[in-house]
Order: structure tokens, then C-alpha cells, then sequence
């Protein structure tokens, strides 16, 4: 217990960690008695005949047991009405030798506290100190905080340190996401090259994804949110979008050069053909996630941050889109023309 409030103490200090406490029931009163060996003997007594006074008025002693059919009854003798708590040491304790002596006189009577109840986990004893986060990433309020607290409270020999909860749930989660979000890229890469059989409408289309992504957090920052599991969800969502936008402008890009098309000029056309179609789809999944985005609900804390980075990023990418990959696309396209040239003079020299 004295190792949980120092724990509380230093992680309330914390920016970001709020109602930081132990979770425990309260302590209850204890009224426990000692008896003084040598007082005792004085009296007459021996220990086992002091414990055995109390015990015969607080909760009696068996003499005798009874039969019920095969039901063994004990007779249970108790000496009176039980004393209360502050009056038990004034008790008076009849003598081998006759008279009374006063509790107090052959016992130590004290009041303590107790833990009203000892929680275990696996076979060993715990207590949980809790405390939430608001207006802060969970990882880096946690993070923070076991770094205070390792260097500031100092755990005897057999204990230990462990952080959960939430946190673990986080760890958790990255774990996982650490592995998905790269599978994801290398996904929508592949099927990329599978559709254009070209890396450079491919990589175009690709960098939808890290602008979208940059609308995302500065959607999360205008509105202080931190970035969380729910937020990368949103990413992986968003990303989906942003690169479907931009497969609907390149294949119409590309269909009208194959048509005849100067680069410049397909790049502008595409974007003026593409832009109801690819606005249509940026709102849609706009509008779709707006509700989410300003929920206040149960579950907000996980709809907010998922929604609000698909908002703001359909933002960037519908301009990368429409605006950037047109101007982008003459130069991009440009830079292999002179080898296509090239190869188009060869061939005439060679028919001629």
C-alpha cells in the first residue's frame, strides 16, 4: 500500500493523467490482542488462557458436540454478552486463584488497520493503482509516467512494476498494426502495377497516400487530438480512398493519350472529365464519416479520431488529385519521351 501511494503521488504529477488513485476497498479497524507473557504468568495465566478469555467472550469455545443423525452439532460456550471495541480492554478476566483481573492488565489491547481485502494475480499479491488520460496520447502519458516512477520510487526486493490495462491493449495493438499497415502499402503497390503495368502512373497514383496522410494529421491537430489506434484505422481507410481517386483520373489520363493526346494536354482534360466522378467519391466518404466526426456519444473517443482523419484527408488528396498530379504528370511523362524519341528515329533510320 505504501508503494501504491507513492506511485500515485509521483504519476498524478503527470500532464495528461487524471483521478489518479489506488484501487482498493478502504481499511477496516482491528482490534487485536497480545498478551503480555509475563503479567500473565503473574496473574496465573498462561498465554493459551488469555487467548482462550477473549475468544470465550467474542465468538465462544467448544465444549461439547451433539448428534444430529450423522450431522455433528458443536455446543459452543460463551461468557456473556460480547464487550464492544472500546470497551474489551476493560474486561474483566476471572482469575485461577478467584477474583477479576482487567484485560488490560495481563493483554495488550490495540486498534490497527487492516486491508479489508488482499487481491491476487497468479498466486502472488497485487494492488492496482489506476488513473485515466485525458487531453494526451495515451503511449506517451504512460511512458512518461513509468519513467518517473522507476526513477523516483524505489520497489523493495520481490516487487514489481507492471503496466496495463489500456496501455497493454495499446501495445497490443501496434503490435498488429506494425505488421498491417505494411502489408497494406505493399498491397495497393501491387495492385497498382498489376492495373497500369507501369511504375509511374503507379507511383503517382501511390502518392495519394502520403498526402492524404498529411491532411489526416493536420486534421488531428487542428482539432487536439492525438494520434491512436482508432486514428491509424483511419489511415488504412483513408488510404483505400485516396488511391481510388486517383486510379479513376490516371486510367482516363492514359486512355487519352493512347487516343493522341499531348501529355499536357490529357493531363487537363482527365482532370476536368474526372473531377465530378472523384469529388462525388471524396464526399460521399466525407459526408458518410461527418456524424462520426462530431459524435459526442458513447464510443466518440474511438468514432472522432477514426473520422476526423478521413475528413481531412479526402481534403489533400482530392486536391493532389485534381490539381498537383495534372501539373505533375507533363513533367513525370516528359522525362521519357526523349527515350521513346529516340527510339522512334532508330526505327526510321533502320526502315530507311
Amino acid at each position: 500500500r505504501r508503494i501504491a501511494e507513492a506511485v500515485v503521488e509521483v504519476v498524478a504529477k503527470e500532464r495528461g493523467a487524471e483521478d489518479a488513485r489506488v484501487i482498493a476497498p478502504p481499511s477496516v479497524s482491528l482490534l487485536e490482542v497480545r498478551p503480555r507473557p509475563l503479567e500473565a504468568s503473574r496473574a496465573g495465566f498462561t498465554v493459551r488462557e488469555v487467548l482462550d478469555a477473549v475468544q470465550a467472550v467474542r465468538t465462544g469455545i467448544e465444549v461439547a458436540a451433539t448428534y444430529d443423525g450423522p450431522l455433528r452439532i458443536p455446543i459452543v460456550l460463551r461468557l456473556g454478552e460480547p464487550p464492544s471495541a472500546f470497551t474489551l480492554a476493560d474486561l474483566a478476566v476471572p482469575a485461577p486463584s478467584g477474583g477479576l483481573v482487567p484485560l488490560a492488565r495481563i493483554a495488550e489491547v490495540l486498534h490497527l488497520d487492516a486491508p479489508s481485502m488482499v487481491s491476487r494475480q497468479g498466486g502472488e499479491r497485487r494492488i492496482v493503482v489506476g488513473f485515466n488520460v485525458r487531453g494526451a496520447d495515451l503511449g506517451t502519458v504512460v511512458a512518461s509516467a513509468e519513467r518517473s516512477v522507476t526513477a523516483a520510487v524505489k520497489t523493495p526486493r520481490g516487487y514489481r512494476l507492471e503496466w496495463g490495462g489500456q496501455y497493454e491493449t495499446l501495445q497490443a495493438a501496434k503490435q498488429r498494426l506494425a505488421i498491417v499497415l505494411p502489408a497494406v502499402l505493399v498491397l495497393i503497390v501491387g495492385v497498382l502495377l498489376l492495373a497500369f503495368r507501369r511504375v509511374r502512373p503507379a507511383a503517382l497514383i501511390f502518392a495519394n497516400v502520403p498526402f492524404a496522410t498529411l491532411g489526416g494529421m493536420i486534421a488531428l491537430g487542428l482539432r487536439g487530438m492525438p494520434v491512436s489506434i482508432s486514428s491509424a484505422v483511419g489511415f488504412i481507410a483513408l488510404s483505400g480512398v485516396a488511391v481510388l481517386n486517383g486510379v479513376v483520373f490516371m486510367s482516363r489520363l492514359l486512355k487519352l493519350e493512347e487516343e493522341g493526346c499531348a501529355p499536357a494536354e490529357a493531363a487537363v482534360l482527365a482532370a476536368r472529365e474526372r473531377a465530378r466522378p472523384v469529388l462525388m467519391t471524396a464526399l460521399v466518404a466525407a459526408l458518410g464519416f461527418l456524424p462520426m466526426a462530431v459524435a459526442t456519444g458513447v464510443g466518440a473517443e474511438v468514432q472522432r479520431p477514426l473520422a476526423t482523419v478521413v475528413c481531412g484527408g479526402l481534403v489533400t488528396s482530392t486536391i493532389l488529385t485534381l490539381l498537383i498530379l495534372p501539373t505533375l504528370y507533363p513533367w513525370v511523362a516528359g522525362a521519357r519521351r526523349p527515350a521513346n524519341g529516340a527510339r522512334r528515329d532508330e526505327e526510321r533510320q533502320s526502315a530507311a
